[in-house]
């Protein structure tokens, strides 16, 4: 499964060089959240996850290799609060029925629009859902867009 993500993470990596380095790192972060929620959460992994991710996939990167650290801390110190909107707008997915990838996916983005307030909620969606659509399922993008979506309809915390 991993060798999967990462033939995937390789290839759109390669055949984008216009990326920005924030996606890429998003994209980082995305991954090493996969690999530790697939590996069963293990939190004495996470740092072994996070440097060999940015070790294969963040080549280039200085000042964002930070931002891959910190929003990956930054999503596990606060995963009771994001898994609990997850659950609440997506009331008919329960979490362990949402893919691995489309779930992280989401708490990246719940997590840059509640809780890191350098940047603005219709970035972190419109971010969320663009590595949704590369990443994810057939309709993974739709997916994360309803749910970041209505979220950000709903919520007076968010940063319009």
């Amino acid at each position: 499964m991993f060798q999967c993500l990462n033939v995937v993470m390789l290839t759109c990596l390669h055949i984008q060089p216009t990326m920005s380095k924030r996606h890429i790192a998003r994209s980082i972060v995305m991954q090493s959240l996969y690999q530790w929620d697939f590996k069963g959460q293990p939190a004495a992994a996470l740092p072994t996850i996070i440097e060999q991710t940015l070790t294969e996939f963040g080549e280039g990167l200085t000042s964002d290799k930070e931002y891959v650290r910190k929003t990956v801390a930054g999503v596990i110190s606060q995963l009771p609060k994001i898994d609990s909107l997850i659950e609440q707008y997506a009331p008919h997915w329960p979490l362990s029925q949402i893919s691995i990838i489309d779930r992280n996916i989401l708490r990246v983005g719940i997590y840059e629009i509640n809780f890191a307030s350098d940047i603005p909620a219709k970035v972190a969606i419109n971010e969320a859902i663009e590595i949704a659509k590369t990443y994810g399922g057939q309709s993974s993008g739709k997916f994360v867009n309803g749910i970041l979506g209505a979220m950000y309809k709903t919520m007076d915390t968010f940063k319009h």
